[in-house]
């Protein structure tokens, strides 16, 4: 609605540099600026080149986004920003930026969690959450498993990843398969001509004396080793390597596991609702597997567009939408950057 404050918004927590508008739930700018292919000879994000190409790229970003929408820095309610977590450098391009922009406008600040802000981007694509909800974050640095009651509030945390995340044990099996960084997109489309049962790699934290203490925790590194051993296996044995097949079991391996938690965790909580965000939400076989396990339990998957799961300024405009809604009090100018944000604190 047009009465709806406008809200901007400002990402910056790694490789993406990007700056979102909204009006309540309507998107109306989503500019992006990506330095992945300047990591892709590294095989993983540099903090020190991230920085810089955040640098290069906040202006004309936002000029972009503003021209988008349509609007000026002037007709702007108020500027949200990822604070944290994330890379210490990228995070204060971002902070910074969204704290000039404050002052020279004269509008009011939010820095926000970013893992939050995945949960709320889903707003754009379905409007309202419904809370309590249950939240399945799984990007290259995170996989985490949300109570959401109330996302303005705060977010109970009820597992997380122990050792390697979803999204890196994607870069480091592609990286094994002689696949492109990031690793996400090319092992869903190799996966797609492969068998998904050829394989039988193992399933982290599922076995009963785990499951008593890390119920809802993941591991993937335990997974990375036995793809990285079984593939040494075939190279020593001078077998080639059906890499279609390696990924579709990978993928399936981490798919099940991912699934597997998150529904058991809205079952033994009453909740109907799932939500998957984050950039390994945009995997085709993550969102089939979700939804047909969850219709046998009469639960509700809802996950973005895969545009809108990496890493993006529209979630980040979303949540502040949500914070302004909610009646929320601005941050303080002297907001910091936190790398170390944790997930129960919502906005700085």
């Amino acid at each position: 609605m047009a009465d709806e404050p406008l809200i901007l918004g400002i990402e910056t927590s790694c490789d993406e540099t990007g700056v979102g508008i909204v009006r309540g739930h309507t998107l109306l700018a989503d500019a992006l600026a990506s330095s992945v292919e300047e990591h892709a000879r590294f095989g993983g994000v540099v903090p020190e080149v991230a920085s810089r190409a955040h640098l290069e790229a906040i202006v004309p970003t936002m000029d972009r986004a503003l021209a988008e929408a349509g609007v000026t820095l002037a007709d702007i309610d108020a500027i949200a920003v990822t604070s944290g977590p994330g890379l210490a450098g990228a995070l204060l391009v971002g902070v910074a930026a969204a704290k000039g922009y404050a002052v020279a406008a004269e509008k009011p600040v939010y820095g926000v969690n970013h893992l939050a802000a995945h949960v709320a981007v889903d707003t754009l694509e379905h409007g309202p959450l419904p809370e309590p909800a249950i939240a399945l974050l799984v990007s290259g640095g995170h996989s985490s498993l949300l109570l959401v009651d109330d996302l303005a509030r705060g977010v109970t945390p009820l597992g997380a990843t122990i050792d390697d995340a979803a999204g890196e044990a994607f870069d480091k099996v592609a990286r094994l398969l002689g696949l492109p960084f990031p690793g996400g997109p090319p092992i869903d489309r190799e996966a797609r001509a492969g068998d998904a049962a050829a394989i039988a790699f193992p399933r982290g934290l599922t076995a009963a004396k785990d499951l008593a203490a890390h119920r809802y925790d993941f591991s993937f590194s335990g997974l990375k080793t036995a793809v990285a051993r079984w593939v040494e296996a075939r190279q020593r044995a001078g077998e080639p390597v059906p890499v279609a097949d390696v990924a579709a079991s990978f993928q399936e391996a981490v798919c099940d596991v991912l699934t597997t938690k998150a529904l058991a965790a809205c079952r033994a909580n009453g909740i109907e609702t799932l939500v998957i965000g984050g950039g390994v939400a945009a995997n085709s076989r993550l969102r089939a597997l979700a939804e047909q396990r969850a219709e046998k339990y009469g639960i509700r998957v809802r996950v973005p567009r895969p545009k809108l799961c990496t890493d993006n300024g529209a979630m980040v405009a979303a949540l502040g939408s949500h914070l302004v809604a909610a009646g929320v009090a601005p941050s303080r100018l002297d907001l910091p950057a936190d790398s170390a944000l944790p997930l129960t604190t919502v906005s700085v």
